[in-house]
């Protein structure tokens, strides 16, 4: 129905993107037949933050989800927290749920004098199947621990702690801690958030451009190769950086796109809820994604398509490491089709 006599027309409200600035970026194909298509606005960035390639519309806002969480690392980093390797990749992680990414959290909660119930963050199973299954067979029940941002909550509570910072509003907008944050995703990234508003976990989480999220990713994965003034973002970066390269199966989970693009291709990457990944090669050159349907699925695809195009990596290596990312379409036990890449202007 259009707007008209007798109707009301619906207020604007922001938003991402619209349909008709999305381009297209994967197709599903099955038995020869494009099933689906994948559309959304991605963005690839030199290591000086120009603009190599733009697709769709990379300036406007989306929110980035769980793809702030390495410059929350960082802000967390330059407030004193003490994160070095796992338990600095746990900080920045979407995890799986295992047992050694329980480990992690539970010896951060620890650092603080904390106990598990400390966490903000929703009660969830694993997200690892053989976690969750154990999980189950011991009763345990969903469990704050078990949720993916429980690392990033764990951290947040050692850095309050570490300040003198109060401990029951560490989520709330107005607090020091997520005043840091903001001030360090802005800083890093170049760019003011466009808008604000409440993550799946709790915590404040902010749109920007996926232009600005490619510049930010850029700069810390070419940390590692510089030599930052120590106590800049740029040397928190670098220890952070670091540890991803290191740690890769801390960041989501054994098996999954940012621990095999990380192990495989030395890319820092991270993926966020709602179709959004940011990635980075060791020479600054970044890119960002945000499918605009949501979709996960062919997000790591299309983010190293876009870096093999701009000579950041090799195509030779994206080929042997997509069989690894779970784009097989079968029909039955055949395999038939495949997700894949597929990039229109």
């Amino acid at each position: 129905m259009t707007a008209g006599a007798g109707t009301t027309p619906r207020p604007e409200r922001s938003g991402t993107f619209q349909v008709a600035d999305a381009a297209q970026l994967a197709v599903v194909e099955r038995s020869g037949f494009v099933e689906s298509r994948h559309a959304g606005s991605a963005v690839v960035t030199a290591a000086d933050g120009t603009v190599i390639r733009a697709v769709g519309a990379p300036d406007a806002p989306v929110l980035a989800r769980s793809c702030l969480k390495p410059f929350q690392a960082i802000a967390m980093l330059s407030a004193g927290a003490p994160l070095a390797g796992p338990t600095a990749v746990i900080a920045t992680a979407s995890h799986t749920g295992t047992d050694g990414h329980v480990e992690l959290v539970d010896a951060l909660l620890a650092e603080a004098g904390l106990g598990r119930d400390a966490l903000r963050c929703p009660v969830d199973w694993p997200g690892d199947p053989a976690a969750r299954a154990a999980a189950r067979q011991r009763g345990d029940g969903k469990q704050t621990v078990y949720m993916n941002c429980s690392g990033k909550h764990a951290a947040m509570l050692l850095t309050c702690v570490r300040n003198g910072w109060s401990l029951p509003d560490y989520l709330s907008p107005d607090h020091p801690l997520q005043r840091l944050i903001l001030t360090t995703i802005e800083e890093f990234t170049g760019e003011q958030v466009h808008a604000a508003a409440t993550d799946g976990c709790g915590a404040p989480v902010y749109a920007l451009s996926l232009t600005a999220l490619a510049r930010g990713i850029g700069r810390l994965g070419a940390a590692p190769g510089r030599h930052p003034e120590v106590g800049s973002l740029d040397h928190y970066a670098r220890i952070l950086a670091d540890a991803i390269l290191a740690n890769g199966w801390v960041i989501e989970g054994p098996g999954r796109p940012n621990q095999i693009v990380a192990d495989r291709l030395g890319l820092v990457a991270k993926l966020g809820a709602e179709g959004v990944l940011v990635m980075a090669a060791p020479d600054g050159v970044a890119v960002a994604v945000k499918m605009l349907d949501g979709s996960s699925r062919a997000t790591t695809a299309v983010g190293l398509e876009l870096l093999a195009e701009a000579g950041a990596i090799d195509h030779t290596a994206v080929a042997e490491v997509l069989p690894l990312l779970d784009l097989t379409i079968f029909g039955g036990t055949e395999r038939v089709g495949e997700i894949r890449a597929d990039i229109v202007d």
